[in-house]
């Protein structure tokens, strides 16, 4: 029996320790983007649900500003603005990827509200 027991309990501690190295691997980032509406919203953080190493995502109309979680070891803040250029938006300093701009909705576009 107190060998079960400590088994139990090395189990929950390598388990814990694994949780906070998972924990500690998670880096955030708040990119500035050139969203506009809903629409954007949408299609910006559809594109972040595709993104390899992306744990959480949210874009704030108000502000457009994406925060995003992610893996460092699996993915970088430059691939993820690089991502959100590819829809068709500005990622801070990564202008949008031109043809994914001029098929935007005209809503989605600078000033098209």
């Amino acid at each position: 029996m107190k060998n079960v027991i400590q088994s139990i309990l090395v189990l929950v501690i390598m388990s814990t320790t694994a949780f906070a190295q998972k924990a500690n691997d998670l880096e955030k980032i708040s990119i500035k983007t050139s969203a506009q509406c809903e629409m954007c919203k949408q299609t910006i953080e559809k594109a972040m649900a595709y993104e390899k190493g992306v744990k959480t995502f949210n874009l704030d109309v108000a502000t457009a500003t994406l925060t995003v979680e992610y893996v460092a070891k699996k993915t970088s803040a430059e691939k993820i603005r690089e991502a959100v250029s590819k829809v068709g938006y500005d990622a801070d300093d990564v202008p949008a990827d031109e043809k994914a701009y001029n098929n935007l909705p005209d809503c989605c576009k600078k000033g098209g509200h």
